[in-house]
């Protein structure tokens, strides 16, 4: 192993027990963290949960502790294009030959915790970059780690860890084959990121997950921040590459805050993110040119990302029915597209009929393809048919490759109209094909 390629390595770490079949347990993690000396205790942690905008919202609240000075690591799950993104030190992704290292360091510790086969499971390869993570922040040193969680809260791999700060970004139903089927059930499993000793910031929540929420951070005594009472959105405007903010903090009302991202979702987590760096430097308000710094600063990829024009080619990791809304209407908001041509791929889990149904209330035409790197792909034929019953026949088209669905789509929009545009979304995977594809042909 010692003369692998990155390439190799990477390749033998995801070949591991896949992340989307979770094997509930903290055993294997704990295992593994102990035999490296816990390194998940060596620096602060802000776990961020969630069903939909974890990950902007961890970007966001790196971006900020940045802008006040602190070296920073980040956790981020699924990748786009590149295991890299996964593992961030200072706003920057792991380099290959660090990632290499780290994972030699830690392998003979692996195969010992492999070996004791706890619940007859070796460890997943989600547990396996998460304990990565946690040692490569340790020998950064970082003086902070946002780790957000892989799936649910109570069971993931980084919850391993003693956050000081617990968020939760918005509950919804996703991953109801693993989680649970109600909101209630699901929350209870998000919820058990928040422990004694950790401050709960909690996003705006529908009832019934509030309720399992609050009850939890109770329970174990941890101080409670809630969107509305204690911070929130206060106002915000469209902007030319983006949107004026006006947001509630701990020192008052900050105004002026430019995001260079879309939708009303985007702004609601951009608040989240500042009340959790507050709350993590101790309820001390942020000096409000750190905020307008930081957010100005932000970078979210594949979050309403325009990577292409004439015509305008938006790309989007939407992929269930929550995140397919505050997608649409974003898109509805921020761009005048006449027509809008969609590209999406899904994968067998998702609900695909109501994420469809919220597609179509803007996409005048779809391009149904199939992403190549994962088993779990829907085929363009299943997700075709499902198409057909939403769209009239003739707007749906098929795609065996993503290649293929951009030159369909953009044929379709450059010969429809001056003001079309293409927005593909449906799966991360998707998004981090499209976007690899787009990149390298403009490169």
């Amino acid at each position: 192993m010692s003369n692998s390629s990155h390439a190799e390595l990477t390749a033998e770490l995801t070949s591991r027990w896949p992340e989307h079949r979770v094997a509930p347990s903290l055993d294997r993690i704990s295992a593994l963290m102990e035999l490296l000396g816990d390194p998940q205790h060596a620096y602060p942690v802000i776990q961020v949960a969630g069903t939909n905008g974890k990950g902007s919202t961890a970007i966001m609240i790196e971006t900020l502790l940045r802008s006040a000075g602190l070296r920073t690591g980040r956790f981020a799950s699924p990748h786009l294009s590149d295991v890299r993104e996964r593992i961030s030190i200072d706003g920057e992704p792991i380099s290959e030959e660090r990632f290499d290292e780290v994972w030699r360091d830690i392998a003979p510790y692996v195969e010992m915790v492999d070996e004791q086969r706890h619940d007859g499971v070796a460890m997943t390869f989600f547990e396996v970059i998460t304990g990565m993570a946690y040692a490569a922040f340790a020998d950064a040193p970082v003086d902070v780690a946002v780790m957000e969680v892989g799936l649910g809260g109570r069971w993931d791999a980084t919850s391993v860890a003693s956050p000081s700060v617990s968020v939760v970004a918005p509950v919804g139903l996703d991953h109801t084959h693993i989680l649970g089927a109600t909101l209630t059930e699901i929350a209870a499993e998000k919820a058990g990121i928040i422990k004694q000793g950790s401050t709960a910031v909690l996003a705006g929540q529908q009832p019934e997950a509030a309720k399992v929420l609050l009850e939890r951070a109770v329970e174990v005594g941890s101080p409670i921040k809630v969107e509305g009472p204690d911070f929130g959105l206060l106002e915000r405007q469209l902007a030319v590459g983006g949107q004026l903010l006006r947001i509630d903090t701990k020192g008052g009302p900050v105004g002026d805050v430019f995001l260079p991202l879309f939708g009303e979702h985007m702004a609601r987590n951009a608040a989240l993110a500042v009340a959790a760096v507050e709350a993590f430097l101790g309820s001390q308000p942020l000096n409000p040119e750190i905020i307008t710094e930081a957010m100005a600063a932000v970078e979210a990829p594949a979050r309403l990302e325009q990577v292409k024009s004439s015509p305008s080619i938006i790309i989007d990791t939407a992929h269930n029915a929550a995140a397919a809304r505050v997608t649409i209407d974003a898109v509805a908001e921020s761009y005048s597209f006449e027509p809008l041509i969609g590209v999406v791929a899904m994968m067998q889990d998702k609900a695909a009929e109501e994420v469809l149904e919220i597609f179509a209330e803007q996409m005048d035409q779809v391009v149904i393809t199939q992403v190549s790197s994962s088993p779990r792909a829907r085929s363009v034929d299943d997700l075709a048919a499902v198409a057909e019953t939403v769209w009239s026949t003739h707007q749906v088209h098929r795609a065996a490759t993503m290649a293929e669905a951009l030159d369909l789509a953009v044929m379709l929009a450059d010969t429809a109209s001056a003001h079309s545009g293409v927005l593909v979304a449906g799966s991360v995977i998707a998004a981090g094909e499209a976007r690899d594809l787009l990149k390298r042909a403009d490169s």
